[in-house]
């Protein structure tokens, strides 16, 4: 069993706020559609970029730009990012069109949002079996586009303890993650973490908002060289 921890800091607002969180991995099936087959305090709006961008800066990056490097894969510069990212961006709207999955742009980065509704069963951290082919689409755009990072975060509603929610959302985080993996991409292009309930992007105190809260976030950085 693999197991890789991931600290990073967060500067938001005037508050730096230090948070950990791990993902686990174990063996393997045969079935190239299992999602186990690798199985293993608010900011809301517009600050939740932020937030879940912890892992895009310092260690985490640079950790997986040598990575990256050493498995020959070039860096991006200049005027080529946003001209990449465009194209990437164009291609993941095509694939996921009718799926469920929300793509935006937050500058150079590229955010998938993967409602619960659509990716899991209430309380469950198992793929649901009709996402697997809208996962595939996903898998085959980041494939076509390597130069990218891919942060892959995990996020609950605020029903339940802390360390309940806590590992829910690493372990939704693991399952998209690693079926992403398991689909050919480069295990040292991702970092898979879970936020629990603290980074809620709607208010927890309707039945609406508390299923925006549940939701895994792909993020797409470019490489830079």
């Amino acid at each position: 069993m693999n197991k890789s921890v991931v600290r990073t800091t967060l500067g938001a607002l005037a508050a730096t706020v230090m948070l950990g969180s791990c993902a686990t991995y174990t063996g393997q099936t045969n079935d190239p559609n299992d999602p186990n087959r690798t199985r293993t305090g608010a900011l809301i709006g517009a600050g939740i970029g932020a937030a879940v961008g912890l892992l895009s800066g310092g260690d985490a990056t640079e950790r997986r730009q040598r990575a990256l490097v050493g498995a020959g894969v070039g860096g991006l510069t200049g005027g080529a990012i946003g001209a990449y990212q465009d194209r990437q961006e164009a291609e993941l709207r095509r694939q996921t069109a009718g799926t469920g999955i929300d793509v935006s742009r937050e500058g150079d980065v590229i955010k998938l949002n993967l409602p619960d509704g659509v990716t899991f069963d209430f309380g469950k951290a198992d793929l649901k079996p009709q996402f697997y082919p809208a996962l595939n689409n996903v898998a085959r755009t980041l494939a076509e586009y390597n130069q990218t990072i891919v942060e892959v975060t995990g996020h609950t509603d605020s029903i339940g303890s802390d360390a309940v929610n806590q590992r829910l959302s690493e372990q939704r985080a693991s399952s998209v993650g690693n079926y992403l993996i398991g689909q050919g991409l480069l295990r040292e292009r991702f970092e898979i973490v879970g936020m629990g309930k603290r980074y809620p992007i709607a208010s927890n105190d309707t039945d609406a908002g508390r299923a925006l809260n549940r939701r895994v976030e792909i993020r797409v950085l470019p490489l830079r060289s």
